[in-house]
């Protein structure tokens, strides 16, 4: 009898454990802004960072935060706490969550236009911040730029753009020189007429901009066939 109580004692005390999403699915993060919808996939190359964006979201850590910081042809920077409650004249940018994420770099995963990506300060770790990203905009590079633009990455980094990431460069769009120095953990599959918009919106001198743009941002797991239908992106098997 005894037994019997303490093993339903234990079931009792016992914490439901959470169900693992299943490998058919994934998580779809939507971005709300007075622009329209970004929809978005974490990489699950880079784990740690998907965790941890997942864990925020879930916590409506994002919603009332601001684009704090756009430069049209390079990107879309938020996710400073500090921004919820800034006066308009307010420097942004140093606000944080209490931690940094170890950085996870993927050759494959680079900075196109549209790659989400965690800002983060000069550690010499180049650990990423456990709450600010930023959304490449980038721009269209021609033969002779890119040549030059590689040359440079090569002399500073000795490594080179693959012909794939720099066939994507030359039509979609990009900023080839942060690959290797900022962790890319995920892409815009929806939306990317949104980055353009917020990112030619006038700005002052240290490119806050002028009208605040707040952001919500929610996600949901879906199966990955319905992601790929709905939005067109194709996940690698």
């Amino acid at each position: 009898m005894r037994i019997c109580i303490l093993l339903i004692a234990l079931l009792i005390a016992a914490p439901v454990l959470a169900k693992k999403p299943s490998k058919r699915k994934d998580y779809l993060v939507t971005i709300n802004t007075d622009f329209g919808i970004m929809r978005l996939i974490l990489y699950d190359q880079t784990p740690k960072h998907k965790e941890n964006f997942i864990k925020l979201t879930k916590e409506k850590f994002y919603d009332g935060l601001l684009f704090h910081r756009i430069i049209q042809n390079f990107m879309i920077q938020g996710g400073d706490p500090e921004s919820r409650t800034a006066k308009a004249d307010q420097m942004l940018g140093n606000g944080d969550v209490g931690y940094t994420i170890p950085a996870e770099f993927v050759p494959e995963l680079f900075h196109k236009k549209g790659a989400l990506a965690a800002a983060r300060n000069n550690n010499p770790e180049k650990a990423s911040s456990g709450c600010q990203f930023y959304v490449v905009q980038g721009r269209v590079w021609n033969d002779e730029d890119f040549q030059k633009q590689t040359e440079r990455i090569a002399q500073m980094k000795g490594r080179q753009p693959t012909e794939a990431q720099e066939q994507v460069y030359k039509t979609l769009g990009g900023t080839p020189h942060l690959d290797g120095n900022y962790t890319v953990f995920g892409e815009v599959i929806d939306g990317l007429a949104v980055v353009d918009s917020i990112a030619k919106q006038p700005a002052n001198p240290l490119n806050r901009p002028n009208k605040d743009l707040r952001m919500t941002v929610s996600g949901e797991w879906m199966k990955k066939k319905k992601i790929t239908k709905q939005f067109g992106y194709t996940y690698q098997k």
